[in-house]
């Protein structure tokens, strides 16, 4: 029992007193397992996370062989211009649309007998997603117009890539072979009467030959339409070597004065 003395006890001198007295923990009137209290206090455990499924990606080609392949089943599908474009567009096997802006398809009158290939397309086509709409396309709508055509009615114009190579490099053998089945589907589905191969690149590429260009403007040549069918083509300058080496544009003037007579003879046919 508590005596008068420890009522009037302060709380304070109290609990020094139990400190002077060696109780060193504070306890209770009934035993802690702090062992289960431990076991209460450990968080919940996370439900565990389920793993979603995750989205199988397209068949990608994984060789340029592959993506040469792809190439030509997408262009051998196409039935007209239009699908052809949409074609070109979402072909991810050539591995120059991922640096290129824009994919450059073709500019100029579709139903005209004249069509331009040249090799791909410069820093401005890029922008713009036009051929030839740079320095060297201004030329060639300038020498057009000396002879009376017009890119919007006379003439139609591609490249054999769609795409940009960076730098402006030249594009390299891989990259011209996984993108030629476009361009020789584009010129089944156009089927002009005349062809003219604007370079070397072009030229040696549509008519499958080493030959430099030199060797080969101002010359007809057969490109191979089919088995049975053949087209008139033409190489010359390109206008952007034109523009190096202006000396040689009375060459380039010949073959464009050739062309011209050519084709009017075919319209008279």
């Amino acid at each position: 029992m508590q005596s008068e003395t420890d009522k009037q006890m302060d709380p304070a001198a109290l609990l020094a007193w139990q400190v002077a007295m060696g109780a060193d923990e504070a306890v209770g009137d009934s035993p802690a397992d702090r062992f289960a209290l431990s076991e209460k206090a450990k968080p919940a455990a996370r439900p565990a996370i389920q793993e979603r499924p995750v989205a199988q990606a397209a068949p990608v080609a994984q060789t340029s062989g592959e993506s040469a392949i792809l190439a030509q089943k997408a262009a051998a599908a196409c039935r007209s211009l239009d699908e052809l474009r949409t074609a070109v567009e979402v072909f991810d096997g050539c591995s120059l649309k991922r640096t290129a802006t824009n994919t450059v398809f073709a500019d100029g009158n579709p139903d005209a007998p004249l069509m331009f290939i040249g090799e791909a397309p410069g820093a401005d086509e890029d922008r713009i997603g036009k051929p030839f709409v740079g320095a060297s396309g201004q030329l060639l709508d300038r020498m057009m117009a000396a002879v009376g055509w017009r890119r919007d009615q006379d003439y139609y114009i591609s490249n054999i890539l769609p795409w940009r190579p960076p730098g402006n490099r030249k594009p390299t053998p891989v990259e011209t072979a996984m993108c030629l089945p476009f361009i020789v589907r584009h010129i089944a589905l156009k089927k002009p009467k005349l062809l003219v191969f604007l370079g070397g690149t072009a030229a040696g590429a549509l008519l499958d030959t080493t030959l430099g260009i030199t060797r080969l403007r101002g010359r007809w040549m057969n490109y191979q339409l089919s088995a049975e069918e053949t087209m008139p083509a033409m190489p010359t300058y390109h206008p952007a070597f034109l523009l190096r080496q202006p000396a040689l544009k009375g060459d380039a003037w010949r073959d464009i004065l050739e062309i011209k007579s050519r084709l009017e003879r075919a319209n008279q046919v």
